[in-house]
């Protein structure tokens, strides 16, 4: 059979890439929309490289991403994103996740919709507010324009990201609960998690932006600035990391068992090891200095470890730093103000996010977190997909 031609574009949103839709160009049935992402991104692919479409073989280089008219009065665009499974799933058929949002690829959308005339924007900075379909969220994305279009040259360097670019401004609105409806799920600032071959673990399950269980490294036997290869190796570790990971998921809600969140949201939450401010490493084997950041963090999601923090994942992260005992708070440096940012030290380099965080008559409650990405559209055209595996062809 003839392939299908599908309008799209190839973009990079901070350290991520997606295929990104109008809606306007797929079909009405939404049902027919997973057929179509996982042929265009080459999954299900056993071999794990996705060289049968676009993906890149990690969860960060996996990814859809719809933009439409908005549904609320409080945003210019809908945006839904779709984290594509890269092996079979537990159907074998592939598995299309929408159940989290990716907030590098948020910092895309806003630029997107510039450039394809979804939203009119003038004079040299636009505004473009965004409304995360995944998690019900509103998130407001500043940038500079160049002749009308998103302006691409700039001079921010982005850890994770070769060259510079041009920032744009990402403030996500009122983070908490977005998976779950709570900030702190269960209520706790500290639960434990009895894990096979280690016993008893203490970890912090919070809710901002998305959802994330934080860990500490040493309780698995690290320091935290493994790098992500290393960690991926550890077969027992990331055995323990599921378990975590999946009891996590149950007791935010997000699934009935453990077995149920390792085949049905193996993306979230996401489970980060935390350790202290060290001298580390980075993937361009650049030292940071411990003076110079103020948490150590891995993050790991879809059985992979990021090689930089998922952005939601970094908001969360600084948003738990804040909130007094939890895992995060232990071992982040205090900052000397509210207003300071927190450094993320993380495989990349250091990454940092502002975040305001109040407690209310003992309850937290998280009022915003911000942070600049650069974005860049890569390619623009049709995507094209074998007809025989998209239903109705």
């Amino acid at each position: 059979m003839i392939q299908k031609k599908i309008p799209a574009v190839f973009m990079r949103g901070g350290t991520s890439k997606a295929i990104v839709f109008k809606q306007a160009d797929l079909p009405e049935d939404r049902a027919l929309w997973d057929d179509i992402f996982l042929a265009a991104i080459g999954s299900p692919d056993p071999n794990g490289r996705q060289l049968n479409g676009m993906g890149g073989g990690i969860s960060s280089l996996s990814k859809i991403c719809i933009v439409g008219p908005p549904t609320r009065d409080d945003a210019d665009i809908d945006f839904t994103f779709g984290q594509v499974a890269i092996g079979q799933g537990d159907t074998g058929k592939g598995q299309v996740g929408y159940n989290a949002n990716c907030g590098n690829m948020s910092s895309a959308m806003g630029p997107f919709a510039v450039d394809e005339s979804l939203v009119t924007a003038d004079g040299d900075e636009a505004l473009v507010r965004i409304h995360n379909t995944n998690t019900q969220k509103i998130i407001h994305a500043r940038f500079a324009l160049d002749d009308g279009l998103a302006a691409v040259d700039g001079d921010f360097d982005l850890p994770g990201v070769s060259g510079t670019g041009a920032p744009v401004k990402m403030e996500f609105r009122d983070p908490g609960g977005a998976g779950t409806g709570k900030l702190l799920p269960t209520g706790n600032v500290i639960d434990e998690i009895d894990v096979a071959g280690m016993g008893t673990v203490e970890a912090s399950l919070v809710d901002a932006a998305n959802p994330c269980v934080f860990v500490e490294a040493t309780a698995l036997g690290l320091t935290g600035t493994e790098g992500p290869a290393d960690i991926d190796a550890m077969a027992d570790v990331m055995a323990r990391l599921e378990d975590i990971r999946a009891q996590a998921a149950v007791m935010m809600g997000l699934a009935k068992t453990p077995a149920k969140a390792t085949k049905e949201t193996p993306t979230i939450p996401f489970v980060g090891i935390l350790g202290g401010p060290q001298d580390a490493k980075t993937l361009s084997a650049e030292t940071i200095k411990a003076a110079d950041g103020d948490l150590t963090a891995r993050i790991v999601s879809n059985g992979n470890t990021h090689r930089a923090l998922p952005l939601t994942g970094a908001l969360c992260l600084a948003t738990a730093s804040r909130i007094d005992g939890t895992v995060a708070h232990r071992y982040a440096r205090a900052p000397k103000s509210a207003e300071d940012d927190v450094r993320l030290m993380q495989p990349s380099g250091i990454l940092p996010v502002s975040c305001s965080v109040v407690n209310f008559n003992g309850d937290w409650v998280a009022e915003y977190a911000g942070v600049y990405r650069t974005q860049r559209r890569l390619f623009e055209g049709n995507v094209l997909v074998p007809a025989s595996r998209v239903k109705g062809s």
